[in-house]
């Protein structure tokens, strides 16, 4: 879970973090609005399995403001009235799994239950042939998510999940440039991603099973490192080893931890540092990339880049030349459900490879010791 797409040095207030976290860039390449009067019958019939995750809220006003083509038919959460509340929202009806999984009307599945039940769900979803949006990470364990991963791919079941920061068009930018070699043999990549969560008390009450590792599968450094981990694997590849410190800082939920730091080994030599937590008061450097021909780094969410190479890129003023923002993950699967084709979705293997990453770093901060990724 992460409240900006971009990092800022203040601190955002509560209200517009959870109005924002899955909202933003909701306006990108959506599909053609309807003419006044004349309202179509939705074509993408959905369920939403599951209403526990922060995202939520996001996820209901995106479909409802911004996709009319879509209509979420049920809700199904074990916890009854937050059903009833998210179901109320979207019109829809409090429904058992059973009615969801057996109604052939439901092409796509929204999943936004707590981490700990998604593996049952997944699993469930896929014997019922209904294409999946889960939200991230997949799992808190290797096990459960090469399982749901190795189970979707089999099916060839659309699918993906709420890795946003691919979507920037600074990091879509650099993406390009890894690809055409222009930093030359990348040496360091570095990923920040932190908010104040711990220290504004975010977590107290409604979404309060997400500071609990038992049923959101990981503490602070893994629910916002995992989005700066994917950028990282998105644009460095495969990791080989990590090792890694985790922090209980202020203690406002026991045990869980609520900053953390890693160094990781990829596979192609490069090095990399992974931060992320909940008890920070500004995030300013989100990532920086050394290569030995090109120097990148991202403040405030302007892009600095440097390379003798390119015209232009002396590194001392923001790079502007960037490529268009993507879609969000919710829009690239609602897309793909509607058949537009080439959507950039994560696959089932890169959200398991995250997770079996993250786990190892954990098991890293476990031992106080470097651990070989499988």
């Amino acid at each position: 879970m992460n409240p900006t797409h971009s990092p800022h040095l203040d601190p955002m207030p509560r209200r517009r973090f959870l109005e924002t976290v899955a909202l933003a860039g909701a306006a990108s390449a959506l599909p053609g609005r309807l003419s006044a009067g004349a309202p179509a019958a939705p074509r993408l019939t959905l369920a939403l399995v599951g209403a526990a995750h922060i995202h939520t809220p996001g996820f209901i006003s995106l479909i409802r403001r911004e996709r009319p083509e879509a209509r979420v038919k049920y809700v199904w959460d074990h916890d009854e009235p937050r059903a009833r509340k998210r179901a109320a929202e979207l019109d829809a009806q409090v429904a058992d799994l059973d009615t969801i999984w057996s109604d052939a009307a439901v092409a796509g599945v929204i999943i936004c239950s707590e981490t700990h039940r998604h593996l049952e769900l997944v699993q469930a979803a896929v014997r019922a042939r209904k294409h999946l949006f889960a939200e991230k990470p997949l799992a808190g364990n290797r096990k459960d998510s090469d399982t749901m991963a190795q189970a979707i791919e089999d099916a060839g079941l659309i699918f993906t999940t709420g890795y946003f920061m691919r979507t920037a068009p600074v990091h879509l930018f650099l993406k390009e440039q890894v690809q055409k070699g222009v930093f030359g043999k990348i040496n360091r990549i570095r990923g920040c991603n932190c908010h104040s969560g711990s220290l504004e008390g975010w977590f107290d009450t409604e979404w309060r099973w997400m500071a609990d590792p038992a049923m959101a599968g990981v503490g602070a450094f893994g629910d916002l490192g995992t989005h700066s981990l994917d950028l990282m694997m998105w644009l460095g590849g495969d990791v080989e080893a990590v090792t890694a410190k985790t922090l209980v800082v202020t203690g406002r939920y026991g045990a869980c931890d609520e900053s953390g730091d890693a160094m990781l080994r990829f596979k192609n030599g490069a090095n990399g540092l992974l931060s992320a937590g909940w008890v920070d008061i500004a995030n300013p450097v989100s990532l920086e990339i050394s290569g030995t021909k090109a120097h990148a780094v991202i403040v405030n969410g302007q892009l600095f880049f440097r390379c003798a190479e390119v015209e232009g890129a002396d590194g001392r003023s923001p790079w502007t030349a960037l490529p268009p923002e993507q879609p969000k993950p919710l829009h690239q699967f609602l897309n793909a459900l509607a058949g537009k084709p080439d959507q950039p979705l994560v696959t089932p293997k890169e959200a398991a490879d995250r997770v079996r990453v993250m786990e190892a770093m954990y098991q890293a901060a476990d031992r106080d010791d470097w651990i070989k990724v499988g």
